[in-house]
């Protein structure tokens, strides 16, 4: 029999969350973030979910190659745009979108010596003090940029949000402020151009940030963007369900210790459970007393998790038996409330999945692969079942 772990991605539940957001905001078109194997999902899964999203983000052109190579012909933006010019003769072959963030970036692009095709996201730092230009300094760098391309709404503005998760953080109002003095600045020349804000959590809390492009990423997976929330409190279904079986029951007694270390002693005389799950499949070592499902009945994490394998104490489920089910995070566990267990966020739990967990992609209740990532090709969406984006007029602060 093969090692019981495995990752459960439900396609059903992607296309549910992508809905969700396309509520939130029907006039806005949805660049669906898939950066980083898709949140720990699987690359080429995930864009075949959030097949009726408008567009893609990633982080870099290797993702960016393998969905092209995947038959996958919708937008690609890349986030974090070119790392260095070589990488330009690329990005046009594939027909990216770049993000342009730095001043070397604009020198690449001129250096060129032929105008860019594709579209330039032009990343502008109100606040989150990361990527993107000051906004003293935009109205030089737009200039450049439109003489290098060919046609005006080829250019988007936009900005990230540092606090969103928050949606009463007085950041938040600072920086869209700041966002649309800058397209006052730009005076009836903002009418060409596109612009895009919302992240997750502005998507979920702050609808003046609903520009023409929104830019979901944790949402489309099932986990809340709001601070102290978890995912089904937003309407939202987890995409992911972490799950392994027994492997060993033992009936230890009082004073026992279990792991590596001692770390955890045994109150009285108790059924302990080894999983077959541990750091190598991703869970973190970190998330000793963490909440699990044994049979559907919350048990808990004991010990140190260790490479391959974690104890549960099968107190609250003394009729355990080897083989039985044991899910670490999904429906009817929050991965959000395991992160916090784990003294990390939701995101770095899901992104750290390996590939040695056998990945499940089911459709609803149905299985429909039981392999690593089906990497089918998505195509674009009919025109006529696209949202009517026409530019809602710029919001006053």
């Amino acid at each position: 029999m093969a090692r019981p772990t495995e990752v459960v991605i439900d396609l059903a539940a992607a296309r549910h969350n992508l809905a969700y957001v396309r509520g939130l905001a029907p006039r806005s078109r949805v660049l669906a973030v898939i950066k980083a194997n898709g949140y720990g999902h699987g690359l080429l899964a995930m864009a075949r979910a959030f097949a009726a999203a408008d567009a893609f983000g990633v982080a870099c052109l290797e993702e960016a190659r393998a969905l092209r190579e995947a038959g996958i012909a919708k937008p690609l933006l890349l986030l974090e745009g070119p790392f260095e010019a070589v990488e330009l003769a690329a990005i046009r072959t594939l027909e990216l979108d770049i993000a342009v963030h730095t001043v070397e970036q604009v020198e690449m692009l001129e250096a060129a010596g032929t105008p860019f095709a594709g579209r330039v996201w032009l990343k502008i730092d109100t606040g989150m003090h990361r990527l993107g230009f000051a906004p003293e300094s935009v109205l030089g760098v737009y200039s450049r940029l439109m003489a290098l391309l060919q046609r005006p709404e080829q250019l988007i503005l936009m900005t990230h949000f540092a606090n969103a998760h928050d949606g009463q953080h007085d950041l938040n109002r600072l920086q869209l402020d700041r966002f649309e003095v800058l397209q006052r600045q730009l005076g009836p020349a903002v009418g060409r151009h596109q612009r895009s804000a919302a992240n997750s959590g502005a998507t979920s809390h702050l609808p003046a940030s609903h520009y023409e492009w929104l830019r979901p990423g944790i949402m489309l997976y099932g986990v809340s963007p709001g601070r102290g929330r978890v995912g089904v409190d937003d309407g939202l279904r987890p995409v992911m369900t972490l799950r392994s079986r027994l492997i060993s029951v033992r009936q230890l007694a009082e004073g026992e210790t279990v792991g590596y270390g001692g770390a955890w002693r045994c109150p009285e005389s108790m059924p302990v459970g080894v999983v077959a799950l541990g750091y190598g499949d991703g869970y973190p070592r970190a998330a000793s007393g963490a909440p699990v499902l044994v049979n559907g009945v919350r048990a808990q994490v004991i010990g140190v998790p260790s490479m391959d394998m974690v104890t549960v104490d099968l107190r609250p489920v003394p009729e355990a038996a080897v083989g039985d089910e044991v899910v670490f995070w999904g429906a009817g566990l929050p991965v959000e409330e395991v992160a916090g267990h784990a003294g990390t966020i939701a995101y770095e739990l899901l992104a750290s999945m390996r590939d040695r967990a056998r990945h499940v992609h089911i459709d609803g209740s149905e299985s429909e692969a039981d392999t690593r990532d089906p990497g089918a090709a998505v195509s674009d969406a009919p025109e006529a079942d696209r949202p009517n984006v026409s530019a809602p007029e710029p919001k006053e602060p």
